[in-house]
């Protein structure tokens, strides 16, 4: 089974649908939000993915953290951000074949399901 994480109203998962549906791929989609995000499911993936690449730094949640909230990051600390402010994980998360893959770009989905 193909899951799709993410938060619906995030225009690179908007992409990532319509790349998918365009393509007629049967997938689960995942909105953090609505459906909830698990702190053990999380370390989970942070063991798959590494934990700095999973914390989205660049985004607007991010940025708004107080420099004590960002101050000396550990991956328990990144863990728990993310479990309260979902829109820190980088997205989409796709797993596929029991591979996680984060971002998207179309060549990378097109060589992942060809």
């Amino acid at each position: 089974m193909t899951i799709l994480y993410g938060i619906k109203n995030c225009d690179t998962i908007k992409k990532a649908r319509k790349w998918l549906d365009q393509h007629n791929i049967t997938y689960q989609f995942h909105d953090y939000r609505v459906d909830g995000l698990d702190h053990e499911w999380l370390s989970s993936v942070a063991k798959k993915l590494d934990w700095q690449q999973l914390l989205n730094t660049r985004g607007t949640t991010y940025r708004q953290l107080s420099d004590e909230q960002k101050a000396d990051m550990t991956e328990q600390k990144a863990i728990q951000l993310m479990c309260d402010y979902p829109a820190m994980i980088k997205r989409p998360l796709l797993i596929h074949q029991q591979t996680y893959h984060l971002g998207f770009k179309a060549d990378q989905y097109q060589a992942l399901f060809a």
